[in-house]
């Protein structure tokens, strides 16, 4: 904890020595100083507009997350228990999985219009593929015992997903659902910038737009913090299942 908190000063220390001392008297570089960035974001934390594009930008995340969960873990499962299903979909899903999500956001405008589904297609498909490849690999990995153990104890299909699967599954698929998190909330700003009229993308241009540089800075550091924040959460709900199971 003491080393994570002198790291965070170490770095807050370089902002300033960048900004403030580094960069010449009249630098376009000093407006965006931590001395004018941290009294912009007080100003912004006692005031109703951040909560609102913070709280538009979660439940964008979270509908997103959702999405690929839905898809995600059903095809981890097939790909994970058929081995004919690996072999036809691998090449398929590799291929798609390394296109930049952010590639098809003229496209997702085009198909969904405006507004907040073309920025749930984008975060659902960013999402998808850490869940799913973790949930498959946790397929493969599961004891072959727990499996003939069902089948002996004449367990229906259902019953040996939902006791012996699924549970056997769930840390790989919390594994992927803490990827997806950082992943998504890395694409959400630049997809927040299609047209929305709220969020924290959208707040990003909005600073830059009235050239309010100081403010412009305390919305990135609000995006490091939520994103530090939900990536913690990540790790506890792994942590507790971990030593629950």
């Amino acid at each position: 904890m003491v080393y994570g908190i002198g790291g965070l000063l170490l770095l807050l220390i370089l902002w300033w020595i960048a900004t403030d001392l580094v960069a010449a008297e009249r630098s376009f570089a000093r407006r965006f100083s931590p001395t004018s960035a941290f009294p912009a974001l007080m100003r912004l934390v006692t005031g109703p507009d951040l909560w609102t594009h913070v709280a538009l930008s979660l439940r964008r995340v979270l509908v997103g997350l959702a999405a690929a969960l839905a898809a995600g873990v059903p095809l981890g499962l097939l790909i994970g228990a058929s081995r004919r299903a690996e072999a036809a979909t691998t090449p398929a899903f590799q291929f798609l999985r390394m296109i930049s999500p952010l590639s098809w956001m003229p496209i997702a405008v085009m198909v969904f219009g405006v507004g907040d589904a073309p920025i749930y297609f984008l975060l659902a498909f960013a999402a998808i593929w850490p869940i799913m490849l973790n949930t498959a690999a946790g397929v493969r990995q599961l004891n072959p015992q727990w499996l003939l153990l069902s089948q002996s104890l004449a367990a229906t299909g259902w019953e040996t997903l939902s006791r012996v699967i699924l549970p056997g599954v769930m840390g790989q698929v919390l594994t992927g659902l803490r990827l997806a998190i950082g992943i998504s909330w890395i694409v959400l700003v630049p997809c927040e910038m299609l047209g929305v009229q709220a969020g924290l993308g959208y707040f990003i241009l909005d600073t830059r737009d009235r050239l309010a540089y100081d403010e412009l800075m305390a919305v990135v550091l609000v995006i490091g913090v939520i994103g530090y924040g939900l990536d913690t959460l990540a790790r506890v709900i792994i942590r507790q299942f971990s030593a629950a199971a």
